[in-house]
């Protein structure tokens, strides 16, 4: 039964270690077992990172920080069939943009290629691998299951000399894909299948990203990565659990090929969000089909992605600690996530204007031609953000939702006789309002009280509504895009038939906001609090100054409900 970690829970309790990957690594450096640490992130490029990958490398990078040790950044590239150079350069931005900071330490794993053919060959020798003819088909069916032990393949007893004649071959190209791979020779009746006489190469005659057509055999991650770590002088292999079955594989490949201080794996949960794609085939889909318009959607989970909406390294850190590093799987609600970045910008971003879904405002009795620049603090609540100019006249555009000619009880915005304020500004009075020939409201009236203007200590009387607006004269138009998760939330993540249950309502595009002036400057990632309609971040794909373009990265109140 998995835990689920709510927001709310999170809101409540305070925040404490549970990191028992510590408490390891202390154990290993007070018993002499290593005299430093080193940690990696071992990606594979064969697609984006997402917010699991977000959750290892910062706690790899942490558990380095912390001990005073180093990081690694190593591209687990041993399968050319799905690798590409343009995963290669977004994984480097990620992690730079997360802050884990691998120096000059970037690594591949294809860079150690001549030392892993070394030690296939050391064990060779040692008679602890053969060359195998079986299909993997064969393979498979020879390897038994967990009430059976596999059988021995037949070739498992070739001599080292023609196990060595083989494998050169093999690197040489004699032999067509699948038709000879190099298998360990551990234990057939092993209880843990991963030791069943793994594969330890295959032959691919494959063009590889980083060393061209060098090589057509190629090592198995369950091979390489030991090698790997061990290359390298790490000590702490931080891996997700369903690496721990492959424990005593990554001991044994160490132990084999006669690496001194051998590193030592330890595994920790996966972080799991409820109702999120994070699946790379089921990505590469939504790609391809035209529903999202890249791996860096803002309704996707990639770094990349979220990055775009607007989210900050420090949220998702903050997100990763309120998580936690646990021995079990858990899910966690998206809402967190959410709860994260309203806590980082709330004191960090200006609080602007911008009307969504716009009518006109016309203050009948304030000059016709006046525009004022009115002082408007940046944020209450962080009086450092300071002041700013806002340009104020007779023409306003309000919210659509914040006039009624028929309100229900506690409704305190404009109707026809009730006053409210204008957000930095004075006081106005609802006189009434002009429709087209559908009924829809064109033009809301109104008339100020000059005496009112925010900041001249008037204390006359009070008015229970205030409302954001934007001078119709100075306005700048905006694109806003605002998101909700791209599945289905109420109908679950999949469909009977193994497909995306996707939200129709996933995108919803505002063509014609009206905005600040000072918004007109923001670029690529700048981000604001819009007044009652959430964090907006400028996006970076498609904002540019003659079409502005901002992404809701979160509305202001979370709609989480405890159950």
């Amino acid at each position: 039964m998995e835990e689920k970690i709510t927001s709310a829970e999170a809101e409540e309790k305070e925040v404490v270690s549970k990191n028992f990957i510590e408490q390891e690594i202390e154990k290993d450096l007070a018993e002499g077992v290593y005299d430093h640490v080193q940690t990696r992130f071992p990606p594979e490029p064969n697609g984006y990172l997402h917010i699991g990958h977000a959750k290892s490398i910062i706690l790899n990078f942490g558990l380095a920080k912390k001990y005073g040790g180093k990081f690694n950044l190593r591209f687990d590239d041993t399968n050319p069939t799905k690798e590409k150079v343009e995963f290669v350069e977004s994984i480097k931005a990620d992690v730079q943009w997360l802050g884990a900071d691998y120096e000059d330490r970037l690594f591949f794993a294809s860079d150690y290629f001549d030392k892993m053919y070394e030690c296939a060959v050391l064990l060779i020798k040692k008679g602890k691998a053969f060359v195998c003819d079986l299909t993997a088909d064969q393979i498979r069916e020879y390897r038994g299951d967990f009430k059976n032990p596999g059988k021995e393949s037949p070739y498992r007893n070739r001599s080292v000399e023609e196990n060595l004649k083989l494998f050169e071959e093999m690197k040489e190209g004699k032999y067509a894909d699948g038709e000879k791979v190099l298998r360990a020779k551990i234990d057939m009746a092993s209880p843990n299948i991963n030791m069943r006489d793994p594969v330890l190469y295959r032959v691919a005659h494959m063009t590889h990203h980083n060393t061209g057509d060098k090589w057509c055999i190629y090592p198995m991650y369950d091979f390489a990565h030991p090698i790997e770590d061990a290359i390298e002088h790490i000590t702490h292999s931080i891996c997700t659990l369903e690496f721990e079955d492959h424990r005593p594989l990554y001991d044994w490949v160490v132990r084999e090929c006669e690496f001194p201080n051998p590193p030592r794996q330890i595994e920790f949960a996966k972080l799991y969000l409820t109702n999120v794609v994070t699946g790379k085939r089921y990505i590469k889909k939504l790609v391809e089909d035209g529903i999202v318009d890249g791996w860096d959607d803002p309704r996707l989970v990639s770094i990349a992605a979220l990055r775009r909406r607007g989210y900050t390294p420090e949220a998702i850190r903050m997100f990763v600690d309120l998580v936690g590093v646990a021995k079990a799987n858990s899910s966690v609600d998206y809402a967190l996530l959410e709860y994260c970045i309203r806590e980082d910008l709330k004191l960090k971003k200006a609080r602007m204007m911008a009307v969504l879904d716009p009518v006109k405002l016309v203050i009948d009795n304030y000059p016709e031609d006046q525009i004022e620049e009115l002082d408007v603090p940046n944020n209450l609540e962080n009086p450092e953000l300071g002041d700013r100019k806002v340009p104020f006249g007779r023409e306003l555009y309000i919210e659509r939702e914040d006039f009624m000619e028929n309100p229900p009880k506690k409704y305190f915005r404009l109707f026809p006789g009730n006053e409210v304020r204008l957000m930095g500004a004075y006081f106005v009075t609802c006189t009434g309002c002009e429709k087209d020939e559908n009924g829809n409201v064109t033009v809301v009236h109104c008339t100020y009280d000059p005496e009112t203007k925010s900041g001249s200590g008037f204390t006359g009387r009070k008015v229970k509504g205030t409302i954001h607006w934007v001078a119709a004269k100075t306005a700048v138009k905006a694109e806003c895009r605002l998101y909700e998760n791209i599945v289905d939330e109420e109908k679950g993540k999949l469909n009977e038939d193994g497909s995306l249950n996707l939200n129709p309502n996933s995108l919803t595009i505002v063509p014609e906001a009206w905005i600040e002036p000072a918004l007109a400057d923001a670029k690529a990632y700048d981000s604001f609090q819009f007044v009652r309609n959430g964090y907006f971040c400028a996006d970076c794909k498609d904002s540019r100054p003659d079409h502005l373009v901002f992404n809701r990265i979160v509305s202001l109140k979370s709609s989480f409900k405890l159950k």
